[in-house]
């Protein structure tokens, strides 16, 4: 199984200073992105308080499928919104070197490094007892 949650507070720049136009124009730019990632379970996209703001989430049988398209589009975001930050979480059971962890996908000022998770990692035994593989 394959298990993803994440979200983006989309900014044109780090000073959240936005020009208004131009926070427009990118936050289409970042729709048609998410219009073409067709694969996922939760995709929204929607102002909150006057600011952008994306949340994925889903689950899916085969993550080794979606899962380099997930982190594309997580990765784009930043590049069409380089002051933007959030977290993307993913567990991939079918991951021969990780699947007994979460991996974090950290995005600050439009960049995306990847991270370990201390906080439900390991998932057995931190979140369940155990699970076959």
């Amino acid at each position: 199984m394959f298990e993803y949650h994440g979200w983006v507070t989309i900014q044109a720049s780090p000073s959240g200073d936005d020009d208004a136009a131009l926070l427009e124009r990118i936050v289409e730019r970042v729709h048609r992105a998410v219009r073409d990632f067709d694969d996922g379970d939760l995709l929204d996209l929607r102002w909150a308080a006057g600011v952008p703001v994306l949340h994925l989430g889903g689950m899916d049988k085969h993550g080794t499928a979606i899962a380099p398209e997930l982190v594309d589009l997580f990765t784009r975001v930043g590049d069409l919104a380089p002051g933007s930050y959030g977290l993307l979480h993913v567990w991939d059971d079918q991951d021969p070197e990780h699947d007994n962890e979460f991996k974090v996908y950290r995005m600050a000022r439009g960049l995306v490094t990847e991270r370990g998770d201390e906080h439900l990692s390991p998932v057995a035994p931190t979140v369940m007892d155990g699970y076959e593989i």
